[in-house]
Formats: C-alpha cells, structure tokens, sequence
C-alpha cells in the first residue's frame, strides 16, 4: 500500500511539471519558455519511464565460493544481475539482507577472550555496493563475508535500489533469492591428562595416559609363525629348548558417552554454548582417533542419540548435528536426562558437558554415579562466574569419584585445548 501511494505520487509530480511547464510555455510564449518546456520535457519523460520501469522482472542470482565450512572462516559473494531491457539507469545500490544468525562473528579462538562478555561479538553485518549499469544489460558486484559464525545460515533477500540524478524518482524491489552457508564447529586438537581404560583381567578401573595400553598377557604358548618378536618368553624359551611367546587377552574397548547440556537458559551465553560444541566435536574425534567407541546424547528441545558405534558416517552425521544444534527446550537438564537413563546401558563411562550446575543437577549426578562405571563433568564457565559455593561443591563431588574439570576461557584460548585433571 505504501509502494502504491508512492509511486502514484511521484508520477503526479513528474505529470504535474510537465503541465505546468507546457501551460507556462503556452501562455507566457517566447523562446525562454519553450527553451525551458523542451529542456524538461525528456527528463520528465525519463521520470515516468523510470516510474512505470518494471525491476520485478530482473534475473538476480548469487553465487557462494563454498556453502559448507568451519566456523570462523569467509566466503566470498558474487551476485549477478540480468535485466531484459537495457533500460538506462545511473546508479543501482545492491544490499544483501542477512539473517539474526549472522550478526555476530566468530573469530576462532580468540573469540574467547570475550566468554564474559560475549555482546562484544554481535556486529551488525551491512553489505551495501552501488554499481553504475547505464544500458548494460547484466552487471555484478562481489563482496566477502568473514567471521562466520557457527550454524546453519539462510540467506534468503537481495534488495536494489536505483534512481534518477536529481533524485526525484526512487525506486527499490527486494528480490528472492535463496542460499544456505553451514559452518560447522571446528575440532580441535585436544590434551587430556588421563583416560579411563578397563582390562579384562579384573573389574579394577586402571587410569592411564593412554586408551590404547599394551595388552595384559594371560598366558603362554608355543610360537606360532607372524607372532611379534618382542610377544617371545625368552625365559619359557630357554627351560623348555623351544620357541614360547606371551598369550595375551585383547584389551576391552572402553565405551563411553557423551552427554551434551542443550537445554536454553535465562541470560544464556552464546560464546560458552560455541564452546560446548567446540569441545564435544574435538573430544568425539580424539577419543575416536585412540580407538574408543564414543556416543553421544544431546538434551535441549529434543533428545537425539547417536550410539556408540564405529561406523564410517558417524563422524559426518555428528558434525551435522552439532552444526545445526542450538539451545532450547522447556524442561531442565536434569529431569530430561533422568528421563533418558532409563535407555541407556549401565556400566559405561559418561561424560557430561555442562554450563549450568544447580542442586537438582547435583542430585541427578548421585543417581547417574550410582548406574553408571564412571561419572565425568566438564564444566565449561567463564572464570569469573565460578562462586565459592560452586568450587566448595565440585571439590566434594570429586572426594566422592566424580570427577570435574572446569574449563574457562583460558583453556580455549590454547592450543591444543588442555581437558585436565579427570
């Protein structure tokens, strides 16, 4: 309606001067009043032909460098625009219009030097080019975007303004025109100070450096040809004058869960919850890479459970769900996964990744400690949102066999990212 009214009036300005100019040049006669009727006269018809020139039958297009990266990196924009009519136009101002998701930026690491006061990341992201066309029939302009956060991102509008010189006339339409960027979280190298392995000689749960330990020998027999050179018993060999290796039991695969906190909380941190996807991505692929059959169970909105296998699409079906994951739901963390204990198997090593610890998640780790072989909390924060009474009760709870680790801002700034004292 207000385009309407808009263009109804400016065609009665530009009408309304010609016919004043042409009354003028009739009644008044002489050469500086016709000079003046006939020098207006094309730029009137110009007006007009602006007013009624149809922009809704552009061809507009984009075209992206890559749809699919890391969070953090760029891309680069290229939008094509065709017309059908070389209609003359002075100036043609393109804008690209971006979703809420891309007002903010992601600068890798060092993002987190701002996870107490993440407002310093949302920038609002402004594209505006202005190319001249005159009777070109198709035109294109380019521009970068960098800093692109994580998530799934719609590009979906590109608006074009264009005009006469005098800036009597102005004309805009915003085009459809439908593009998708995904940045998934990036996975990075990661340190941990020890890992939990179980062997199967015993129900003693050994801490080690490693997952992948040397096997325990059980036994002894006579070498068999492709036995390694260091499996030989030199002692068994020399009482009994012939060749005996070790008998080793292969070493159970330590299985363990990873349980993501998704659900969406009061004054919630964007750069902490990057953070938690960050490290649940990093954690996945190391744990995968030193041969552990790793899970994962995320809780927000809805609960979505990838088993613990080793299948070749888990990793990619994984990335993809962390890409797209974003905090929600209306129930608290520990009720949903109260809920969710009764699917999962007992025994296993679980590993919690949280922001947000009150006395009904304490409660629920009691009950978790109690079906499950081990309990691990990663706890990610800033530093300076850590109280007393928080540190006072993670020290219990680690008297106790669970064990905490709390990752701050200055953990994530490092390289590799250091998951200690577990």
């Amino acid at each position: 309606m207000r385009e309407n009214v808009k263009f109804i009036g400016n065609f009665v300005f530009a009408l309304f001067l010609i016919l004043v100019l042409f009354a003028y040049a009739m009644f008044q006669g002489g050469f500086v009043s016709w000079f003046l009727f006939y020098s207006f006269l094309p730029i009137g018809i110009y007006h007009i032909s602006l007013l009624l020139y149809p922009m809704r039958n552009w061809t507009v297009s984009r075209h992206l460098s890559h749809h699919v990266l890391q969070a953090g990196g760029g891309v680069d924009v290229t939008i094509h625009v065709r017309r059908s009519v070389p209609f003359p136009l002075y100036y043609c101002i393109c804008e690209e219009i971006f979703p809420d998701s891309l007002h903010r930026i992601d600068s890798r690491k060092e993002k987190y030097h701002f996870m107490k006061n993440p407002d310093k990341l949302l920038r609002k992201r402004e594209i505006k080019r202005i190319v001249f066309p005159y009777f070109k029939k198709e035109f294109a302009l380019n521009y970068s975007m960098k800093q692109i956060p994580r998530g799934e991102h719609q590009l979906r509008h590109i608006r074009i303004r264009t005009g006469d010189v005098f800036g009597l006339v102005k004309k805009e339409h915003t085009f459809a025109v439908e593009d998708q960027i995904i940045a998934s979280p990036q996975a990075r190298p990661v340190k941990m100070a020890k890992q939990a392995s179980n062997f199967g000689q015993g129900s003693v749960t050994s801490q080690s450096m490693h997952l992948k330990n040397t096997n325990v020998a059980t036994g002894i027999r006579e070498y068999v040809p492709g036995d390694k050179f260091s499996w030989i018993d030199w002692k068994q060999t020399a009482k009994k004058n012939t060749m005996i290796t070790k008998e080793f039991e292969q070493e159970k695969s330590t299985e363990i869960l990873l349980v993501v906190d998704s659900c969406l909380y009061v004054n919630d941190n964007h750069v902490t919850y990057d953070a938690m996807m960050e490290l649940t991505l990093s954690l996945m692929e190391e744990l995968h890479k030193q041969g552990t059959e790793v899970g994962l169970l995320t809780i927000g909105e809805t609960a979505v459970h990838v088993p613990v296998n080793n299948e070749p699409t888990k990793k990619e079906v994984v990335r993809q769900h962390l890409t797209r994951l974003q905090p929600g739901g209306s129930k608290a963390f520990s009720v949903s996964l109260k809920e969710e204990l009764i699917k999962l198997n007992s025994g296993n090593t679980v590993m919690l990744i949280t922001r947000h610890m009150d006395q009904a998640f304490h409660d629920m780790l009691k009950k978790l400690k109690q079906r499950m072989k081990r309990v691990i909390v990663l706890f990610v924060t800033p530093s300076e949102l850590i109280s007393d009474v928080e540190r006072n009760t993670i020290d219990k709870y680690r008297f106790e066999g669970i064990s905490f680790c709390i990752l701050t801002e200055d953990e994530f700034v490092t390289n590799p990212l250091e998951v200690g004292r577990l």
